[in-house]
This record gives C-alpha cells, sequence and structure tokens, in this order.
C-alpha cells in the first residue's frame, strides 16, 4: 500500500490549482498524470475541486478542430492524453465512476473513436480514450452497462477493433467482451440478428487477420476474442448460428497450435467448440480434461 507524504499532497494540490489557469495547465497536466499512481484519492480530488473537470474537457474540445481534416501533432496529442490519463483515474475511482457516468463524460471522448486516420497522433488518442472506457468495464457494474449501451460504444469498439493497431483492438475487444459478460450486454447484442453478424463479422475478419500475420497470432487479442466466441455462444439464438458463421480457423490445429501455452484459452475454445457442436474439434485441442460439459457463463 502507497504512503503520500505531506509535502506530496500538497504539491498535487498545487497543480490541481494550476490546472483551472491555462497558462501553468499544461505542465499540471503532465505532472499530476506522472503522480496519479502514487496518490490513490487523486480522483475524487479533481472531482470536487472548483474547475478541475473543467479544464480537462476543455482540453479534449480544443481538439475537435484537429480531427478532421486529420491535422492533429504528436505534441497536441500527447496533452490531451495526459488529460484522458487524468479521466481515467476518475472513471477508475469507486467514489467518482458513477459521478463521472451522470455526467455522460464518456460521451466527450466518442469523436476521437470516430477517427479513421493511423498515424501515430491519433492511434494514441484512440487507445488512451478506449482506456478510460476500459477502466468504467474493469469493474462489474450493471450500471456501467447500461450506460455504455445507450450510447454508440459497440459500433465505435468495433470500428477500433477494425483499422486500429494490436494494443487498440485488444483493449476494444476487451470492451466488447466485459459488455457480453453482463447479462444485459450479451441479451442487447443478440437482440437483433443485425448486432449480432455486425459483431460476429468483425471477430471473424479479427481471426484471419490473425492468421494473416507474419509472425505468431497475437496471443493476448486471439484470448478475447475466443472469449467473445465463448460468450456469444451461451445464447441459444447466437449459438445456432454460431455452428454456421464461426471461423473454421479457429477448427485447425495448426492455427490455434499458438494456444499451446495457455491453457485457460485452450479450456474456453474447447468449450465453444463443443457448445457449438464440433467436439471433435474440441477433443483436438487436448483440453477436455479441463473442460465441463455445460457451457461456461462467467468470466
Amino acid at each position: 500500500m502507497s504512503t503520500t507524504s505531506l509535502s506530496d499532497v500538497q504539491q498535487v494540490e498545487q497543480y490541481v490549482q494550476h490546472l483551472i489557469n491555462p497558462a501553468t495547465r499544461e505542465n499540471a497536466l503532465l505532472e499530476l498524470s506522472k503522480k496519479r499512481e502514487n496518490f490513490p484519492e487523486l480522483a475524487p480530488y479533481l472531482w470536487h475541486s472548483f474547475g478541475a473537470i473543467a479544464a480537462l474537457l476543455q482540453e479534449i474540445v480544443a481538439i475537435y478542430p484537429l480531427l478532421s481534416p486529420p491535422s492533429l501533432t504528436a505534441h497536441a496529442s500527447n496533452r490531451v492524453c495526459n488529460a484522458l490519463a487524468l479521466l481515467q483515474c476518475v472513471a477508475s475511482h469507486n467514489e467518482t465512476r458513477a459521478l463521472f457516468l451522470q455526467a455522460h463524460i464518456p460521451l466527450f471522448l466518442y469523436p476521437f473513436l470516430q477517427t479513421m486516420s493511423k498515424t501515430r497522433p491519433f492511434e494514441y488518442l484512440r487507445l488512451t480514450s478506449l482506456g478510460v472506457i476500459g477502466a468504467l468495464v474493469k469493474v462489474d457494474d450493471t450500471d456501467v452497462i447500461n450506460f455504455l449501451l445507450s450510447t454508440e460504444i459497440i459500433p465505435l469498439c468495433l470500428r477500433t477493433m477494425e483499422i486500429g493497431t494490436e494494443l487498440s483492438k485488444t483493449v476494444a475487444t476487451f470492451i466488447v467482451q466485459k459488455i457480453l459478460l453482463d447479462d444485459v450486454g450479451l441479451n442487447y447484442i443478440c437482440a437483433t440478428a443485425e448486432r449480432f453478424f455486425a459483431v460476429g463479422a468483425v471477430l471473424g475478419n479479427m481471426v484471419v487477420a490473425q492468421a494473416q500475420m507474419v509472425d505468431q497470432p497475437s496471443q493476448r487479442l486471439l484470448k478475447h476474442i475466443i472469449r467473445c466466441y465463448l460468450r456469444l455462444s451461451d445464447n441459444p439464438r447466437a449459438r445456432e448460428a454460431l455452428r454456421s458463421c464461426l471461423p473454421e480457423l479457429l477448427r485447425n490445429s495448426n492455427f490455434t497450435a499458438c494456444l499451446k501455452n495457455d491453457e485457460t484459452t485452450r479450456r474456453w475454445l474447447a468449450q465453444l467448440l463443443i457448445n457449438v457442436g464440433f467436439p471433435d474439434a474440441a477433443a483436438a485441442l487436448g483440453a477436455l480434461d479441463v473442460v465441463q460439459p455445460t457451457p461456461m457463463t462467467g468470466a
């Protein structure tokens, strides 16, 4: 457990005050983003400090004109990402998470997730924005899922899963996974064929893209993809659809050989294959000794 000295607290207080002044804000953003891990009460302090959250939102809104046409510089990207890091801190904290949602602050980040440019400043901006949403879904909270489903987060994540770097794809897929693991999220995505096939198509394209990589597929990304498929298979209608649209690559032992040292993901994949009616492919994984005969519903 980290301890915070009086001098550290006073320094953080000073930097928070500096956020309010545009002339001192950039350095304050940098210093506070560095100190957030060592100051556990930074989130409520930011939230309850006059003008602090407004200053962070000003930083975000100031970037909007640079999104289209894409003209975001590395310096501007770094600066706004420091502000986003502080918002992630607020989104993570038990005391401020609900307040963060009630203020609809995630909506300010969505324009960043709508960008298509693949340059490093834009990719860093998308990744950091996804980190804020990821911080919200890390805690199993149906209120968070209900809020996100009332917005356009699913299509925004699917877009990143298609165009992002491996790291951004991984975070976006993790967010979709956490939404699916909540019964409200699973029911929402499986409520219409359009939603199910939109998610299924992107997951399928990602599996194909992983197979085409020069190096080995990303085990971390593949793990989240498989967990999404497994959770979808808990829904009867989705399970039936997966029998015809689950990528054949997931039954290919050469492709899934990269999972040989990941027992958890092999177990998930074997369970998925059993759920959708491919017991022989599941047996080939050599993971049947750890697979239960009934569908898994937990994380």
